[in-house]
């Protein structure tokens, strides 16, 4: 039984068609407007439609960043689009024949993990997400852990630096701010101004007026010594924050997306070994693996395809799903 996957972005939509496996049968992506969230619920509903046509579908789901209520239902407050409190799931139901769920996009990703990625073998997972922010999912148990209104897991937003740096949520010291592709960046502007191992950051600097994160991407693939050594520290940033994790939660593994876990080992790492270095009672319990996550950019729309497969079941057949 197939089901469908949106994954809303900020500028782009992405849908697929999915199979029980996790396997991609059909896909589709379109541009669109967060400004404009009647274009948005008119972009979904058509690839809904479009990605429908002559499958056996048995439901939708839609992820986009966001907090989303227990439900599955209302995005109370998304921080790339004009909705608040918006009852989206009304809103696509009343349109299509379908069951719909809407889904925090780093939980979908994570679900995917855990159901048909680097998760697949474990009952207790965290997943980290970093790109321009970090994103988090848990998994306890075989259950998506979503907290009791829905809003659960904002791993990203974990404080780990008392007063530390101002973040976008409002608070200081999120991590965030020290284990994201954007900390990335500041930590090589920061080697790059200080000289020494931050040479060759500073003069692609002043080759190009700026360092991106592409350079960055770039210096560390050709193993420059203070690109790796910006990737050390923010992976060891990350591993302080996942022996707080690991002392609340006990995963069996932490699995690492986005672009910047692309640089793999070099990334896990520091964070294996600052994990360690923090981890309570060391030694005396067994410790969590670390992975990279498979299925990349696909993870959101198989992740929210297969959430929605398992809504509709249990639609169905309470307690089945």
């Amino acid at each position: 039984m197939h089901a469908i996957g949106i994954d809303i972005g900020g500028t782009k939509i992405a849908g697929a068609l999915v199979d029980e496996h996790g396997n991609i049968v059909k896909s589709d992506r379109t541009p669109t407007s967060a400004s404009d969230p009647q274009e948005i619920e008119d972009a979904v509903v058509a690839m809904i439609s479009g990605l429908s046509a002559g499958a056996d579908v048995i439901g939708a789901g839609v992820a986009a960043a966001g907090f989303i209520d227990a439900a599955q239902s209302t995005v109370y407050y998304a921080p790339n689009i004009s909705w608040r409190n918006e009852p989206f799931r009304d809103k696509l139901e009343a349109r299509l024949d379908l069951p719909i769920i809407i889904e925090n996009d780093a939980n979908a990703a994570g679900w995917a993990e855990f159901r048909f990625g680097a998760g697949r073998t474990y009952s207790d997972m965290v997943t980290l997400t970093i790109g321009t922010g970090v994103g988090g999912a848990i998994v306890s148990n075989d259950r998506l852990f979503r907290g009791g209104f829905g809003a659960g897991a904002e791993l990203g937003h974990m404080r780990v630096v008392p007063d530390g740096l101002p973040c976008g949520c409002g608070a200081r010291g999120c991590i965030e701010q020290y284990g994201s592709g954007r900390a990335l960046l500041r930590i090589s502007n920061e080697l790059a101004d200080a000289g020494g191992v931050g040479l060759r950051l500073a003069q692609v600097r002043r080759q190009k007026g700026a360092l991106t994160g592409h350079d960055v991407s770039d210096l560390i693939i050709e193993g420059d010594g203070g690109a790796l050594a910006a990737l050390r520290q923010l992976g060891s940033s990350l591993g302080a924050a996942c022996a707080s994790l690991g002392a609340v939660l006990d995963p069996q593994v932490f699995v690492f997306g986005g672009g910047v876990a692309q640089a793999g080992d070099l990334l896990l790492d520091p964070i294996r070994a600052a994990y360690l270095d923090h981890l309570p009672a060391r030694g005396y319990h067994p410790e969590a693996s670390f992975a990279i996550a498979e299925l990349v950019n696909d993870a959101g729309v198989v992740g929210a395809a297969d959430l929605a497969r398992q809504h509709a079941l249990n639609l169905t057949t309470p307690g089945l799903a």
